[in-house]
């Protein structure tokens, strides 16, 4: 019995030592690879990033330490399986990121040109209102400015002795006006001359007695503009004692640059707006346009008339017009916003939307541009009718294809580009992809005019940094200020017509931040100031200082901003001390030698 279980026991051991032997010859092997390989799943997907923030990489999940938004898992995958240039993006991605696309087609380029404008008084309309008697002014009934008068309301009172003598002389020929009617009519003429009426005269003669003090009566109807005059006062005939206007109508002043005259003309319809009459849109024709252009702004001055019976359009008030001109000769051609084109003073690059099995992408594409229509470009070569282009968004774009190596507008020829910033508060000159791109060499004379606007941006931003409203106001006044004495003289050839243009867009920008009520309006407003003066440094760079300019992803609603800093650690104008580290330096303008 003991001998059959010690046989039971060495089969049944037996029997399990075969069975883990075969198993682990048919099994162990695939399990250990099944294993190793989730293990390296696992391991690629331990890098992880922020959505908003690219730059950022972590072994781990958390939050971004910029804007403190969760990580998600890298998709090392940014390749088109098709085209390894092609920059992959998922719709999630595209979505924060705020890109938008538009499909190319041909179409007849329509020019816009946007113009300042100031209402003035029809000079037509614009009377003074003078003494016809000489004296002393005893009593004024208009004492201040923009008062309305009627025709024949009394403007004051006058004591005059000539008329006095006058009207003596009128009692003594009025004795003998049987005798010497000749003598009567002529005493007459002489008080109607003062511009006083035959009813005033047969008045006088009447009582038989001098009158010492007569009345100054208004000869149009009209607002009172200007008073020279003051209650006691000696005045002589012919003199100007108020300037009236009659604001039935009034004219639109618009300054036209030298570069848009061709453009400008008499007849062409005009649609304009007011600040102060927010939503609402004007619309008129251009009646006349100055023959010389002002020495000194080198504009000319196109005028509008307008109805104004209902008084609400005022004297002194900004307008912003837009002619929209067809250019003549031009056959269709294609047209896209100038928010699709990345121009970096010599390469101009879109990102053309790809479509594959493996999902959406986009392609670094160069064009040569044709002619600058307002808000948007005509496109001489590089894109063809049907093709879709990003129009929001490219700079996001263009910052996926630089970390991932891509082709891209700093770094044509592909490679992996340092975005110059750490996010642990430094940033070394080595850290940074420096390219000096300059479309117009200029005088040094040239250079210290926009250092001075330079300067006072900087200042502005700098004020906004530490969330200062008033300094930041003050100086965007100070800034605007500045712009309007740069001496246009400096600027020659082609540079002049590209100054015009970029003065003009500053302008229109700085004119509503000198009248913003808080600094959340103020950075509004600075973000389309930024992307000015980016231009501005990156078309008459390089300056006597390094200048970077930076990007901030988040600001302006999630749809990223530029500004231009000398200073390479981040300090973010659009958040300040909110999200100071927010942003990363796009190019560097290399100072000049």
């Amino acid at each position: 019995m003991k001998s059959f279980n010690r046989n039971t026991i060495i089969i049944g051991v037996g029997t399990l030592v075969i069975g883990f032997t075969l198993g682990w010859v048919f099994f162990g092997k695939s399990s250990n690879e099944f294993i190793q390989k989730g293990h390296v799943e696992h391991t690629k997907s331990e890098t992880w990033t922020c959505s908003m923030h690219p730059q950022i990489r972590q072994p781990e999940p958390g939050q971004c330490p910029i804007c403190g938004m969760d990580l998600v898992p890298l998709n090392n995958e940014s390749a088109s399986d098709d085209n390894p240039m092609v920059i992959k993006m998922s719709p999630t991605a595209m979505q924060l990121a705020n890109v938008r696309t538009s499909i190319v087609q041909f179409k007849k380029p329509i020019k816009e040109v946007r113009m300042n404008g100031k209402i003035q008084p029809d000079e037509r309309k614009v009377y003074s209102q003078t003494a016809h008697i000489p004296g002393r002014i005893e009593k004024l009934l208009i004492n201040f400015t923009g008062e309305y008068v009627t025709r024949g309301q009394v403007l004051g009172y006058v004591y005059s002795p000539q008329l006095v003598t006058a009207q003596e002389e009128l009692f003594e020929a009025y004795k003998i006006k049987e005798s010497q009617p000749e003598l009567f009519e002529a005493a007459k003429s002489k008080l109607l001359n003062w511009k006083l009426t035959n009813q005033q005269l047969a008045t006088i003669i009447e009582s038989g007695q001098p009158q010492e003090h007569f009345a100054i009566l208004a000869d149009v109807s009209g607002v009172v503009l200007t008073k020279h005059v003051n209650l006691g006062d000696y005045v002589n005939k012919g003199l100007s004692l108020f300037e009236i206007a009659d604001l039935s109508t009034v004219w639109v002043l618009f300054d036209v640059y030298e570069s848009d005259m061709q453009w400008v003309k008499v007849g062409v319809g005009v649609d304009f707006t007011f600040q102060s009459f927010p939503g609402e849109s004007f619309k008129g024709k251009i009646s006349f346009i100055d023959p010389v252009i002002n020495p000194n702004t080198r504009v000319a001055t196109a005028r509008v008339e307008v109805m104004n019976q209902d008084k609400m359009l005022k004297p002194e008030m900004f307008a912003l017009g837009v002619v929209s001109s067809s250019i003549s000769g031009t056959p269709k051609a294609i047209v896209v916003p100038k928010s699709a084109v990345m121009w970096t003073g010599e390469r101009s690059v879109v990102y053309v939307k790809i479509s594959s099995k493996s999902g959406i992408g986009f392609l670094m594409r160069e064009v040569v541009l044709g002619s600058n229509i307002g808000s948007s470009y005509i496109i001489k070569s590089g894109l063809e009718e049907g093709e879709e282009v990003a129009t929001s968004g490219t700079f996001s774009i263009d910052a996926a294809a630089q970390l991932a190596g891509k082709p891209s507008m700093m770094n044509p020829e592909g490679g992996a580009v340092m975005t110059g910033h750490n996010h642990g508060g430094s940033s070394g000159s080595n850290s940074t992809a420096s390219s000096q791109q300059t479309i117009f060499k200029v005088s040094t004379k040239t250079k210290e005019q926009l250092s001075t606007l330079i300067d006072d941006y900087l200042l502005l931003k700098d004020a906004l940094v530490k969330d200062n409203f008033n300094d930041a106001k003050e100086v965007a006044i100070s800034l605007s200020d500045k712009l309007d004495k740069v001496n246009m003289e400096v600027f020659g050839g082609k540079t002049h017509n590209v100054w015009m243009e970029q003065s003009s867009a500053i302008k229109a920008t700085l004119k509503p931040m000198g009248t913003t009520k808080n600094i959340g309006e103020l950075r509004k407003h600075f973000k389309p100031l930024s992307d000015q003066f980016v231009d501005l440094v990156t078309t008459f760079g390089p300056f006597k200082q390094q200048i970077y300019v930076q990007h901030c992803p988040m600001a302006n609603q999630d749809k990223g901003a530029d500004w231009i800093s000398i200073n390479p650690e981040i300090q973010n104008p659009y958040f300040g001390k909110a999200m100071m580290k927010c942003g990363s330096t796009s190019q560097v303008i290399v100072k000049s030698n």
